[in-house]
């Protein structure tokens, strides 16, 4: 079976798609991967054929993948909630394809197309699900496997606090006042800065550890609490390893992911009106209160069907 993945070209959207990628080519199936170029070092890592349909940067269009599937000649089509025109080009084409997704069903009015019709590999454990989502699609139960980008990580002897943002919502004012809320804890810092450079932060205190990038997975498996805007990946690589968290909405689909773990008793919020440095401290000093039903979520996660057993059925699927 030939099966051609497609992602929106950035770690948010394509990340979540590699584990089932790298699944389907060790069941001895051929892979390719259509992306902007943002994303190919990782895709290429995991020998997953990484290539740039047409000009295609970060979007796709139907246009632009409808000659490669042609050339490829693909069984089945697995695209990102991200690329929906990917569905219209493989319909067009005659090809199979399955909606893959990158977290909660994402809310309206955010500035992304909601997913359409078709079978859709959910890995949303169904308990923070849509609704309306899990009531009316048809769904694929895929566990949210983080990817773990290469680099070590060394446990600190004080209990570790990890802070993100992200790679497209973090701004050096909301960073640097939850690191002064943090820095109150006892406890170790880890901040990864994404699109903001460590040097506009300043100076920080000394049981802050600053850098533009971390191993992600790896750091949220020593974390005891992790703080961050909310986005599905580290949300749910969170929730994998019973984490509790403070979300700091800032925009897209954030908001609603925090009002349903905050529902689910698995994490705190603050929206941008409510904070401060102190307020940032108060939250995490109760975030402990919150383990048992993040620890809950994450034997949710845990019984949900692996990349492995998910990539044995898609044959099934293909044409």
């Amino acid at each position: 079976m030939r099966v051609l993945f497609a992602g929106l070209a950035s770690a948010g959207h394509t990340y979540p798609l590699i584990p089932l990628a790298t699944a389907v080519r060790d069941a001895g199936h051929e892979v390719h991967f259509a992306a902007g170029e943002h994303v190919h070092a990782a895709l290429l890592r995991n020998g997953l054929r990484p290539f740039r349909p047409a000009d295609s940067f970060y979007e796709i269009y139907a246009e632009d993948l409808e000659p490669e599937l042609a050339r490829v000649r693909p069984d089945l089509v697995v695209h990102g909630w991200g690329v929906p025109e990917a569905a219209v080009a493989a319909r067009r084409a005659g090809i199979p394809a399955l909606w893959h997704g990158f977290g909660r069903m994402l809310p309206g009015g955010i500035g992304f197309e909601r997913p359409g019709g078709g079978v859709h590999l959910d890995i949303c454990p169904p308990s923070l699900q849509d609704e309306d989502f899990l009531a009316t699609a048809g769904r694929i139960a895929l566990r949210p496997v983080p990817y773990a980008e290469p680099g070590g990580f060394e446990q600190p002897s004080r209990p570790l606090v990890y802070l993100t943002l992200g790679t497209a919502f973090g701004t050096p004012e909301v960073l640097t006042t939850a690191i002064r809320g943090l820095s109150a804890l006892d406890a170790h810092i880890v901040v990864a800065t994404g699109r903001v450079r460590p040097e506009e932060l300043g100076a920080v205190p000394a049981n802050v550890t600053v850098r533009a990038w971390v191993p992600q997975a790896d750091v949220v498996a020593h974390a005891d609490a992790v703080v961050h805007h909310g986005g599905s990946g580290t949300t749910l690589g969170a929730l994998a390893e019973g984490v509790p968290q403070l979300l700091l909405p800032q925009g897209a689909d954030q908001f609603a992911n925090a009002e349903a773990l905050c529902a689910a008793g698995a994490a705190l919020r603050l929206l941008p009106g409510e904070l401060s440095a102190d307020a940032v401290t108060e939250q995490v000093r109760k975030l402990p209160a919150h383990r048992d039903a993040a620890r809950a979520i994450a034997a949710e996660i845990a019984a949900m069907p692996s990349p492995d057993e998910v990539a044995r059925e898609l044959p099934k699927y293909a044409k």
